[in-house]
């Protein structure tokens, strides 16, 4: 079942513009440490935060509470799967809200999509609740 959907679309030289203005402190502030090193070895840094960024603001979206209610940026963090599809590892608030919406009986999965078409960046993001059978069939099942 879908418990969340969110979409974002950002514009890269906005995010350049923030990378270029306010470096570490603006970095700091919304990307996690792994998010920060992932981006900073990239030849196209700009659009490479500008997903992310893109992926935070869909993944609250899909939460239904924003950036409130105790979800923070660094709370929500882009990640790979060990087949390199992207999907979000929350914490904090984020994995509270998560944790909250997902009924019993059922675990739930963050499938990401995220592109970029300079100058815009884009993201979405559904929240898909398994059963517990579900889940379990579909980590034993081969990639």
């Amino acid at each position: 079942m879908i418990l969340g959907i969110g979409s974002d679309l950002c514009d890269i030289r906005r995010i350049e513009r923030s990378l270029e203005r306010f470096g570490d402190r603006f970095t700091h502030r919304v990307y996690t440490e792994g998010e920060r090193v992932r981006s900073d070895r990239r030849a196209a840094r700009a659009p490479s935060y500008a997903r992310r960024f893109a992926a935070k603001e869909a993944c609250a979206k899909a939460l239904g509470t924003g950036l409130s209610q105790g979800v923070f940026w660094r709370d929500m963090e882009v990640v790979n799967l060990p087949s390199g599809r992207p999907t979000m590892r929350l914490t904090g608030g984020a994995l509270e809200r998560l944790r909250k919406m997902t009924p019993d009986g059922y675990e739930p999965f963050v499938h990401v999509s995220l592109t970029d078409d300079p100058p815009l960046a884009q993201a979405f993001v559904i929240i898909e609740a398994l059963s517990v059978a579900e889940a379990s069939a579909l980590r034993q099942a081969p990639p």
